[in-house]
């Protein structure tokens, strides 16, 4: 529909939400999770995107693709603008269709978001849990905040906070879910994760040449707590606007940490040890006095 043109309808809408939820699924080789599409088909994007025009931009944010006041245009695979100054956006419908397919929600779960922004995957989440879960939306930026508290007013099983996501959860919960990019997990994190609880993060590295506008690239993590410790998984790469708070400056072992980036050799990773002495280093993907992330011998 060119701008200008006379407005889609509700319906109208809901039938390109379903089509966007389809697509996005499929891009994210997720066809097949009815709930993770019914939750997407369900929530307008353009209630947590202020008011129009809205910019579209590409996966690395660094340009404007282009312009609308037609919530229409806003159902592609492109991020969307939130904050431009700052290059805050609304996070990829793919890659968060691909991590919230491997989050596994289910009816009743108790979730934290860090870093909701202004909340739209947090609804997703909320749709995913149902009125018998509850959704915990941290956000560090007041006015992003109140956006988002705002946008989710009348969701009765979501809370929304303004706080540091490196301390929240302070309670166990099945799922932790991380829009920020750092590089290392916060403690809360791991350590209030319910049995069966999944943390997925994005394990970054700052780059001021790769991404001067001070976004971090890295890897995508879902960590799972079970009996005997935890199992972790590669998700993909990704890049993330970097964390605020007190994850805000790299930590000291940020350079090692972009060294196993560029080695590779993510994907064989298959645990976390977290509060324990590293293996032997040639099990170890990455390793630090108080955490690593290992591979099986076997592998």
């Amino acid at each position: 529909m060119a701008e200008g043109s006379p407005p889609f309808d509700a319906a109208t809408l809901a039938i390109v939400r379903r089509a966007y939820a389809r697509q996005m699924l499929a891009l994210a080789g997720a066809s097949g999770d009815h709930r993770l599409e019914a939750a997407f088909a369900a929530v307008p994007r353009e209630r947590f995107l202020g008011d129009p025009p809205w910019g579209l931009v590409g996966t690395n944010a660094s340009r404007i693709l282009c312009e609308t006041n037609d919530p229409v245009v806003l159902y592609q695979p492109f991020l969307v603008q939130l904050v431009p100054t700052q290059r805050i956006n609304n996070g990829s419908p793919v890659l968060h269709a691909q991590w919230l397919h491997q989050a596994g929600l289910a009816p009743g779960d108790r979730v934290v978001h860090v870093g909701a922004g202004t909340g739209y995957y947090t609804a997703i989440m909320a749709e995913l849990v149902g009125p018998g879960g509850q959704v915990l939306a941290v956000e560090f930026d007041p006015t992003l905040a109140d956006r988002a508290a705002q946008a989710l007013a009348g969701v009765t099983h979501v809370t929304v906070t303004c706080a540091d996501g490196m301390a929240w959860p302070q309670e166990p919960v099945d799922c932790v879910y991380v829009s920020f990019a750092v590089s290392r997990p916060a403690e809360a994190w791991v350590d209030h994760l319910g049995p069966g609880g999944r943390l997925l993060f994005p394990l970054c590295v700052a780059d001021p040449v790769r991404l001067p506008a001070g976004g971090g690239w890295g890897g995508g993590f879902r960590i799972t707590r079970q009996a005997t410790g935890f199992a972790a998984r590669y998700l993909g790469p990704v890049a993330f606007v970097w964390a605020s708070g007190a994850a805000a400056a790299p930590d000291g072992d940020h350079a090692r940490l972009k060294a196993a980036f560029d080695a590779g050799g993510m994907d064989r990773v298959t645990r976390l040890v977290w509060r324990q002495p590293a293996p032997a280093a040639d099990r170890c993907w990455f390793a630090t006095d108080s955490w690593s992330l290992t591979m099986d011998a076997a592998t």
